[in-house]
């Protein structure tokens, strides 16, 4: 047996840049046989959001740094599919992503199938041959849109093939063991305990009422009894029956160990709600009951979106589908290279920032970004030990000639509908060079889209049409006109944010025009609205030529 690792250190004391390499570092040190197999998995209860992703990718850069050192890596994810449904999810999702409302689907039918398998539940859409395969199927797509090459594995087909069979009976040949080990976790457990779940013939449900079993049958007998669901109860038939042990599950505290039996899994990262409950129980289970050694361990920390938990039950979720509607595909897999035992924030409101860093990330990989500070220099120098690393893995294919529009730029352009003039402007900027590549403008350009959509999505400063093709119809005072010029004299001066927000309060006052007055001016101008965002820094982000024009009421 090889020694325990606690899940909350492997490779944390290893001088590697890149975490993926050091946890790499671990496994290697065990000597696996090839393939190298990466396992997740996720019982498939409700919309898989950015949160199931996680266990995807944080098994993928592991995988990969794996595959850089010539090993085979066979990433596997489960979906434990041959879970009971223990309550209704607030909000449901069909396969291109759209969130609905229980509203939009048959929920009763829902309710009517709580506590039987999610295959045995019909989907809710009906476009997949069960509710866990809808959900599947989703998780799937995610996996598929983010370039994670991942084989999916389903529970219940494990059951119905037989691979769970051996597990089944040495644990119920061994149920005195069984409850002893997990008598440690958990206080339900006493010397009447079975390790096993039926399949009510009556109803369906999953019951934990085991009356007897019979090994040299591979039968088990049953009575279909009330089950615990949260602070809720899932009320049995009462049915007497008996099933082949085909025909239930083991719970979950003995079935996660089996996977690392049956799948052969060498490495496998979750959440730190498994490193306080299921782990110490799993590798408990697997030493001293299949007396196997469990794989090498690894916790992530959560991330909240926009401060809160992300849940499917509660409907606080944001899916794949939804981000990359928001940004490139290779910024959300840059999210996931970050250190996984740091808890963070998915935040959408504050995606430029996001995108901001992965650019930096690019710069510092290809050695264009300049540092001012000593401080500065320290954090590039850092930064591109990891770079050299990690950014290989993020993108599709290493491009020096790459271009990136700076997010709120590009939010910037997407107030306009026109693409020739988009380009014109951000060439006017120089933010696409003389000589790129056809295929760097397009995709430098397809950012604008992303960031309108954040835009709209989050309903910011951006979120407006800009009215750039003509002026709108205005009459402004000589005052208000005169006022105006000023503002412009200090955008076409070079002034930033500041000083053209600074320059709208003076000119006001040297012109005797509101201020309140001098705004909606320039609202106006700009929107034909008689409001909008923060003046003076939005017009520092437009083109200086455009804006000084208009200021001045010429174009």
């Amino acid at each position: 047996m090889t020694e325990s690792i606690d899940p909350y250190e492997a490779g944390r004391d290893s001088e590697r840049a890149f975490w993926a390499d050091a946890v790499a570092d671990v496994i290697e040190a065990r000597d696996p046989e090839e393939p190298i197999v990466i396992k997740g998995g996720v019982s498939p209860s409700g919309v898989p959001h950015l949160g199931h992703v996680n266990e995807i990718m944080r098994g993928y850069f592991v995988a990969e740094a794996l595959r850089e050192r010539g090993h085979e890596v066979r990433q596997v994810f489960t979906s434990d599919d041959k879970d009971r449904l223990r309550k209704i999810p607030r909000r449901l999702a069909d396969l291109d992503g759209n969130i609905v409302g229980l509203g939009d689907v048959d929920a009763g039918a829902l309710g009517r199938n709580l506590g039987k398998p999610y295959t045995d539940i019909p989907d809710p859409f009906g476009c997949c041959d069960s509710y866990g395969d809808h959900f599947t199927t989703i998780l799937q797509d995610s996996a598929e849109a983010l370039g994670v090459p991942i084989e999916f594995v389903s529970n219940t087909a494990l059951y119905e093939s037989g691979e769970f069979d051996d597990a089944i009976e040495h644990v119920l040949a061994n149920q005195d063991r069984a409850r002893e080990v997990l008598s440690e976790y958990q206080d339900k457990v006493d010397e009447t305990y079975v390790p096993f779940q039926a399949q009510c013939e009556e109803c369906g449900n999953l019951t934990e009422g085991i009356t007897d079993v019979d090994l040299d049958a591979g039968t088990v007998d049953y009575v279909c009894e009330d089950v615990e669901a949260g602070d809720d109860i899932i009320e049995g038939c009462g049915h007497e029956g008996t099933v082949s042990i085909r025909e239930g599950k083991l719970p979950w505290r003995f079935e996660w160990p089996a996977q690392w039996d049956i799948l052969g899994v060498d490495f496998e990262p979750f959440g730190k709600d498994h490193a306080e409950g299921s782990w110490p129980s799993g590798e408990d289970v697997a030493r001293n009951v299949f007396e196997i050694d469990p794989p090498v361990p690894m916790v992530y920390e959560w991330f909240t979106l926009d401060g809160e938990a992300l849940s499917s039950s509660s409907g606080n979720i944001v899916t794949v589908d939804e981000v990359l509607d928001l940004l490139e595909v290779e910024v959300l897999r840059y999210f996931f290279v970050k250190n996984p035992t740091k808890a963070r924030d998915f935040s959408i409101e504050h995606l430029d920032q996001l995108v901001d860093e992965f650019d930096r990330f690019e710069r510092i990989y290809f050695g264009e970004q300049e540092s001012g500070s000593d401080r500065e220099a320290e954090l590039t120098e850092r930064d591109a030990a990891l770079a050299e690393h990690a950014y290989p893995m993020i993108v599709e294919e290493v491009r020096e000639e790459r271009i990136r529009i700076p997010y709120t730029f590009a939010a910037v352009l997407g107030m306009t509908d026109d693409p020739d003039l988009r380009e014109e402007i951000a060439r006017r900027e120089g933010h696409l060079p003389e000589g790129a590549p056809e295929w760097a403008i397009e995709q430098a350009l397809a950012r604008v889209e992303r960031a309108r959509n954040w835009a709209r999505r989050t309903d910011n400063e951006f979120n407006y049409e800009l009215r750039r093709e003509s002026i709108p119809d205005v009459d402004f005072d000589e005052s208000t006109a005169a006022a105006l010029t000023d503002v412009a004299d200090v955008v076409e001066s070079g002034g930033d944010g500041d000083d053209i927000q600074a320059a709208i309060y003076e000119a006001a006052e040297d012109h005797d025009v509101g201020v309140a007055d001098l705004f909606s001016a320039g609202y106006r101008l700009f929107f034909d609205l008689e409001e909008g965002p923060k003046l003076g820094p939005f017009l520092a982000k437009l083109d200086r030529e455009f804006v000084v024009d208009r200021l001045r009421q010429e174009r």
